[in-house]
């Protein structure tokens, strides 16, 4: 049987993955395109933005592995395979450059940095006032594999962490709270916000002029997860009214960001595009291995998606 590679990686950047996947699993046939092979004789896809439809007519397809930590725009392929078990990246490497993002963001916000690289351009030498970590409440929304990883770096480092999720969730040294009728409270009680939700139905747009108007105001905002929990036009209201000080944001609803868009040359927000932890094909291949060797085991596959749920 072999194995379907579907992306729309550059020559360079597929060249680099199909190198680790070999190296991860040696006795397994790779193939990028589909002419010239039998579609029975493709068992596993992995697949990474894969162009919609790529996955159809595949009637051996027993497991399809994302790349990606993300998988909303997979499930908003209407061509998938509703029956073929879908698996979404789940990297400790991963997880870790993206507490380490978070951490930065924290600090920029916390310590000012972000203010002071505008006095350097300006040329104006002003101390701002300082406090300790532990007097700067984060709430981190999502605890899923990589927000637990987020809120305990976090943690360690002296930041009183609150965690939010839908569902019950433990933290060791993380105070979380759970349910919709607990997020405006965790809201108000942050100096900053870190998100790093799922995409679904439900979180679509969440951080709109209501939810910035039960943050504390002066908070900021840190958006690691998806553009499209964001309501641009209601975070651009809040900088300018006060409501909200600073948006550290990797994510958005147009990816490259539009040359136009008010987020590049805004004061009050910091734009990364899209890096807050990217996907590493040498962890990664491993962590796809895992669910081969298992898959042709017959033994339990890793980090499956409920569909129900989106994640």
């Amino acid at each position: 049987m072999s194995i379907l590679v579907a992306t729309d990686l550059g020559e360079i950047e597929l060249t680099e993955w199909l190198k680790c996947l070999h190296e991860a699993m040696p006795g397994e046939t790779l193939i990028t395109d589909r002419l010239g092979w039998d579609a029975q004789d493709i068992d596993i896809a992995i697949v990474a933005n894969p162009s919609e439809g790529s996955l159809q007519g595949l009637s051996s397809l027993r497991l399809i592995q994302s790349l990606w930590a993300g998988v909303d725009k997979l499930l908003g392929d209407i061509t998938l395979p509703p029956e073929v078990p879908l698996a979404r990246m789940v990297d400790p490497a991963m997880n870790q450059a993206m507490a380490q993002t978070a951490l930065w963001a924290v600090l920029g916000i916390h310590r000012g940095f972000f203010r002071y690289a505008q006095q350097q351009s300006a040329k104006e030498w002003k101390q701002l006032p300082q406090c300790r970590a532990d007097e700067v409440t984060v709430a981190m929304l999502g605890l899923g594999e990589m927000g637990r990883t987020v809120a305990q770096r976090l943690a360690t480092n002296g930041y009183c962490v609150i965690g939010w999720s839908r569902k019950p969730a433990q933290v060791p040294g993380v105070e979380s709270r759970h349910g919709d009728s607990a997020l405006g409270p965790v809201l108000a009680q942050a100096n900053i916000v870190l998100n790093l939700l799922p995409l679904t139905g439900e979180t679509r747009g969440i951080f709109d002029r209501k939810r910035f108007v039960q943050m504390r105001r002066g908070a900021s905002i840190v958006n690691l997860a998806r553009g499209a929990h964001v309501v641009d036009a209601d975070l651009l209201e809040a900088l300018g009214t006060g409501q909200i000080e600073h948006a550290v944001l990797d994510v958005f609803h147009a990816e490259p960001l539009p040359c136009g868009h008010a987020f590049w040359t805004h004061p009050q927000v910091t734009v990364l595009p899209h890096v807050a932890a990217l996907t590493d094909p040498r962890s990664a291949s491993a962590v796809v291995a895992k669910n081969v060797r298992a898959l042709r085991r017959g033994l339990p596959l890793q980090h499956l998606v409920d569909r129900s749920k989106g994640y």
